[in-house]
């Protein structure tokens, strides 16, 4: 049976999701041969755009075609507003079948027996061994699964670099002799948005000696209990950030209204600044944008001797514990996670795969965070070894840096969010 129409109303929902119409389904459906369908299933979550859209459409299509009893929709919601329904519903009772989390997300509805254990899920997927560490939770059980591994990075746009004969930066004092070499110009040379930038420029610099070294987790049990405080590893990190938004690198008013994969991509295709601190994911909508000029993306070059790669674990799927279709949920998460559907819906966001195969997006624009994957131990940005909700707490405290608050007491603010999710 031909499901093509499954995601008939994908347009729509992009664009209910863009004019922030969170009252509204925004489901896409198979309106075929219905009197044949049995179940439904809800899958929630915050991929909206066409071309990651057209491959979810693709698995669902697939996973309908062996399940005709089964109709699967798809509702999508941007970004932070996605994360505020997610929240509302599981408040209210009403979460979805399937749904898209973070690591804060998970902390939140796993401590509150909302996610299903997908333990004997897992054990039928090679999962990486890497990916397997960050998915168990300290009682032992799996309430997630990544479908891809998503990495951040700082984007050089290459022509106008050369144009200015200047190159791209592989250390810190390189990267401010450039910065400074623009600000002299009249150039604002970073474009920051409001939500990732700062944070894992500070996740960077401050958690790459850790991983390095291999005490991440000694390091993280000692902040869950508070026996060592974020500061002790973030300060520097935040006041690096500070210092570029004080000497005009970063335009920290400018930045507070970009809004991640947006505004920000707007900005960097102009051609105006040689660079931008965002997701790797992006990389192929800057391409599709059709900029007039090269560029590239590469690490964040935030030490005195290099640079640092932060990723994640991404996209993660969860399913909703003791909802009445569990087990069909399940089985669709299993057919999502088949090694066709994982590589092509990695790709398609640039970004790497979570099996043990190791696939690599294909990108051409991000081939040196593909080799710095290889060569280097990559810094994650919300660790689960961590627990409590660094992503928000970071994004908060990034928010703080742009207005200008003194970094001292930005520090101490983090550290009493810290101490009261610990308490």
């Amino acid at each position: 049976m031909n499901h093509s129409a499954a995601l008939t109303a994908a347009a729509l929902a992009a664009v209910l999701a863009m004019t922030g119409c969170a009252g509204s389904r925004n489901e896409v459906f198979n309106y075929e041969d219905q009197k044949e369908t049995t179940h439904t299933l809800r899958f929630f979550g915050y991929k909206y755009e066409a071309a990651n859209v057209e491959v979810i459409e693709d698995i669902l299509n697939s996973y309908m075609d062996q399940r005709p009893d089964v109709m699967v929709t798809y509702e999508s919601l941007k970004g932070q507003t996605y994360y505020q329904v997610l929240k509302n519903r599981e408040a209210s009772g009403n979460l979805d079948d399937v749904f898209m989390v973070d690591h804060d997300t998970v902390l939140d509805f796993s401590g509150k027996g909302r996610l299903a254990d997908l333990t004997e899920l897992v054990s039928q997927v090679p999962f990486s061994d890497s990916m397997l560490d960050q998915m168990r939770s300290p009682d032992g059980k799996i309430y997630w699964v990544p479908t891809t591994v998503s990495a951040f990075g700082m984007y050089c746009n290459l022509d106008l670099l050369e144009a200015h004969g200047q190159k791209v930066p592989e250390n810190l004092g390189e990267w401010e002799a450039v910065c400074d070499y623009f600000v002299s110009q009249g150039i604002t040379p970073v474009i920051a948005n409001n939500n990732i930038s700062l944070k894992t420029l500070a996740l960077a610099r401050g958690f790459c000696p850790v991983y390095r070294e291999g005490r991440q987790k000694e390091v993280f049990a000692r902040l869950n209990s508070g026996q060592e405080k974020l500061s002790d590893y973030l300060t520097e990190g935040f006041a690096l950030a500070a210092e570029f938004c004080e000497k005009g690198y970063i335009d920290g008013a400018k930045s507070l209204e970009t809004e991640k994969t947006s505004d920000d991509l707007d900005q960097f295709v102009l051609g105006e600044s040689p660079f931008m601190l965002t997701g790797v994911w992006a990389a192929e909508r800057v391409r599709r944008k059709g900029p007039d000029f090269r560029f590239q993306v590469v690490p964040y070059p935030v030490l005195e001797d290099g640079a640092v790669l932060v990723i994640n674990p991404d996209v993660r799927l969860a399913v909703l514990e003791g909802g009445g279709n569990q087990e069909l949920a399940e089985d669709f998460v299993s057919c999502f996670l088949i090694k066709g559907n994982i590589r092509r819906f990695a790709d398609n966001q640039s970004s790497f795969g979570p099996l043990k195969d190791n696939y690599e997006p294909s990108l051409q624009e991000i081939q040196e965070i593909v080799k710095a994957y290889h060569s280097q131990t990559p810094v994650i940005g919300s660790d689960d070894h961590i627990r409590f909700p660094i992503w928000e707490i970071t994004a908060d405290a990034s928010v703080k840096v742009l207005a200008g608050e003194n970094v001292e007491l930005v520090m101490a603010w983090m550290d009493s969010q810290v101490e009261s999710y610990s308490r």
